[in-house]
């Protein structure tokens, strides 16, 4: 197969050299077949993807309950409050989201079983 490239730019007509492209019938299903009778893609896809879900949907609701803990944190020192109080103010922020996001877990785990 030959292509030929044409520019055509505000001068005179340009015309590049021409390139051979080769173009395996089957690329790539050489080196794979040995694998083939091995794969079983829906299964090991669909686990997959449960396990990617489980460990992003975990990601988001700690770095949520990690951001209400400091906010709660920041106000308490805004307020007045001393260290200790802030990080107990803090931590029970942390932990009411955390019981609120297994509350919600356990309300919806029987819609997904």
């Amino acid at each position: 197969m030959t292509v030929r490239l044409v520019v055509h730019v505000n001068g005179p007509l340009v015309v590049c050299v021409p390139v051979f492209i080769f173009v395996l019938v089957n690329h790539g299903a050489q080196r794979f077949r040995e694998l083939r009778p091995c794969q079983h893609p829906t299964v090991s896809r669909e686990s997959a993807v449960t396990v990617a879900v489980v460990l992003l949907s975990i990601t988001v609701i700690l770095l949520v309950a990690l951001l209400s803990a400091v906010g709660a944190g920041m106000l308490a020192r805004i307020d007045g409050a001393t260290w200790p109080t802030a990080c107990t103010r803090a931590a029970g922020a942390f932990a009411a989201v955390l019981a609120l996001a297994a509350a919600v877990t356990a309300a919806l785990s029987p819609f997904f079983t």
